[in-house]
């Protein structure tokens, strides 16, 4: 694990894979103090915000290097969230088709098989990205024209990875399908997802999508 300051707001860690960093989070997470103000974790690094107030850069780091579990600590593993996805609602199984050489059918089974793990959240608030593809669905590029608006709710994936629009946005993904679930209210503070959460998506068809349209994630 490698130390850097982030100015003098944060320490941000960089862990040797996407599984070191989950279980350093996790470790963290447990044995927060009152000076944390955040943590952070984008794929392997993983920024602790503080206030420098009550402690300082060198301590905060000092905090953050005492916590790394022994590399004979069990995996950290989130809670699997199954999330329903509308196929059907997808608009870009064409090129995904063509991209793969795979039929639809097995475009939506190898999507919905795999279990993720949320490995970053930005874009816009909540949104997930979503890691790993199954090898047969990776490589794909985004969209050689971003669409102007992209519905929220909308599943999309690209090179190696998946992820869910949580509010309606610009977007160049190549959308696979949708979800009828809110995901995200920064009004009230919900976000459900976080990183290190596992996350699978459950086929629906439309009819049902409408049944559980506007319903929060369980």
């Amino acid at each position: 694990m490698r130390l850097d300051l982030l100015g003098d707001q944060a320490v941000i860690a960089y862990c040797d894979s996407e599984a070191a960093a989950a279980q350093l989070a996790a470790a963290l997470r447990c044995t927060r103090p009152a000076w944390c103000a955040d943590i952070v974790q984008a794929y392997v690094s993983i920024a602790v915000y503080y206030d420098l107030a009550q402690i300082d850069p060198a301590s905060a780091a000092d905090w953050v290097a005492q916590s790394e579990p022994s590399s004979d600590a069990a995996p950290a593993e989130g809670p699997v969230h199954v999330i329903p996805c509308c196929y059907e609602l997808g608009l870009d199984f064409d090129r995904i088709e063509k991209r793969t050489g795979l039929t639809r059918d097995a475009v939506i089974r190898l999507h919905a098989d795999a279990i993720y793990t949320v490995y970053a959240i930005g874009f816009c608030p909540g949104f997930p990205y979503l890691g790993y593809l199954p090898d047969a669905l990776t490589g794909i590029p985004r969209l050689d024209s971003p669409r102007t608006r992209v519905e929220a709710g909308s599943i999309g994936l690209t090179g190696r990875q998946t992820g869910i629009y949580t509010e309606v946005r610009p977007g160049g993904w190549n959308i696979i399908g949708r979800t009828p679930l809110v995901l995200v209210d920064v009004a009230d503070g919900y976000f459900p997802l976080r990183t290190g959460d596992r996350v699978q998506f459950q086929p629906i068809d439309e009819r049902r999508f409408r049944e559980l349209e506007g319903c929060r994630l369980k």
